[in-house]
């Protein structure tokens, strides 16, 4: 499974907060899907947007609602010097 999370340019984001975003949303991903290999891809873009690939409908809104629960708890994850 393949998943890219696209984040606007227009969102400001602390130095480091894309890689963070990426391996914890990798981690939580981990948790959910062990039995499947799958890669987290999170960047830059025009537009915020989710694509799943390689996943049905159902593992869409999972991932979907743990990148949602993981962005809600960045003060939790997400440290800065």
């Amino acid at each position: 499974m393949r998943i890219e999370v696209t984040v606007a340019r227009t969102t400001s984001l602390p130095a480091g907060a894309i890689d963070a975003l990426s391996a914890e949303l990798s981690k939580r991903i981990d948790k959910q899907f062990p039995e499947s290999a799958h890669s987290v891809s999170v960047r830059y873009a025009a537009a915020n947007n989710l694509t799943v690939m390689g996943g049905g409908k159902e593992a869409k809104d999972q991932i979907t609602d743990i990148l949602q629960e993981t962005w809600e708890s960045a003060d939790d994850w997400f440290i800065t010097d």
